[in-house]
């Protein structure tokens, strides 16, 4: 056990002054006392305390990628060549390779001042497409990074099964992360079984995107687990992907989400660029949070999103570093 004591802290309540945080061995802090008396046995910590960032959005994998699109020279270089080139790095990534790269990264995070990570972990199977022996391999892998190296982590399982709107069938680069929704909870409910003695970690439910799953597949999973857990989704982040909700079913994407499903603060909207009046407007006031994950945007050109508008409402937020080439916070 450790004890600290904080000139000014800040608090779920407000800022406080002469703080007493006391820490386990396990680096959890198990009591915060206001206006603490003097403790010789304190570590006296000068300037203000803060709590450390959540990073809501993180595949792990794709920093082994970092600097390889980084490059001017075709103008017709979009997220979706992007992707492309992250369909030819996932197809060589090992187990060993991906654990190797998440605690580097998780590593980075922490040096950062993030103390935890939401994991959005689509990289299911082996590269030829079929399940490890362990069906939850490489989720395992992620979960003994954030543990060895001691960030928080909330291990988001993807539910991803089509290529695009409509069930339209996957691609082969697509093979390392399909999941039927029978597999998918089979898979979710292992892990959040493993990872239930471990204090710094947790599970939660996650679809790819509306592209990506259909209807009847969210309503399946959402009725077989209506408890509190989060809930996170890519949404609207290309403008194509509006254009092809709007083939789809004649809504858009986040119109559609709020049309068919009851989202409320348990859910965390990533990216939501492409956004009416309209839909900024729903988003703040359901009380869900947009997922910002501003270097990658401007990265691939994705767009702005309506902050100022979002922030009238008194929408939630909270930032990512999501393809992590860069993850510092500021």
């Amino acid at each position: 056990m450790a004890v600290w004591l904080a000139e000014k802290a800040l608090l779920p309540d407000g800022w406080a002054n002469n703080v007493g945080i006391t820490v386990s061995e396990e680096g959890i802090i198990t009591a915060l006392e206001k206006n603490a008396a003097p403790n010789p046995q304190a570590t006296r910590i000068k300037g203000v305390v803060v709590p450390g960032m959540p990073n809501l959005h993180s595949h792990a994998f794709q920093r082994a990628m970092a600097g390889l699109t980084e490059v001017a020279g075709n103008p017709s270089d979009s997220f979706w060549t992007w992707r492309d080139l992250m369909y030819r790095l996932v197809d060589k990534i090992t187990p060993e390779q991906l654990e190797t790269i998440a605690s580097y990264l998780y590593i980075e995070m922490l040096k950062a001042g993030y103390t935890s990570v939401a994991e959005f972990h689509y990289l299911h199977h082996s590269s030829s497409g079929a399940p490890y022996e362990e069906r939850t391999e490489l989720a395992l892998r992620i979960a003994s990074a954030a543990k060895h190296t001691g960030i928080g982590l909330t291990l988001l399982p993807v539910l991803y099964s089509y290529a695009g709107f409509g069930a339209q069938p996957s691609s082969v680069g697509q093979r390392r992360f399909i999941n039927d929704s029978d597999s998918y909870l089979t898979m979710y409910e292992s892990l959040t079984s493993r990872l239930a003695g471990e204090p710094m970690q947790r599970t939660g439910l996650c679809f790819h995107s509306l592209r990506a799953v259909t209807p009847e597949q969210i309503g399946a999973i959402l009725a077989c687990h209506p408890g509190q857990q989060p809930i996170h989704i890519h949404i609207a982040e290309q403008q194509k992907e509006v254009d092809d909700c709007l083939a789809w079913s004649g809504e858009r994407p986040v119109e559609w989400l709020y049309n068919h499903l009851p989202v409320d603060s348990r859910w965390c909207l990533i990216h939501a660029t492409h956004l009416t009046p309209q839909e900024t407007m729903k988003i703040a006031t359901s009380g869900a949070v947009a997922g910002l994950c501003l270097t990658t945007e401007a990265n691939l050109g994705d767009g702005i999103f309506p902050g100022p508008q979002y922030l009238e409402h008194n929408g939630v937020w909270g930032i990512g570093s999501d393809s992590h080439i860069s993850v510092s916070v500021s």
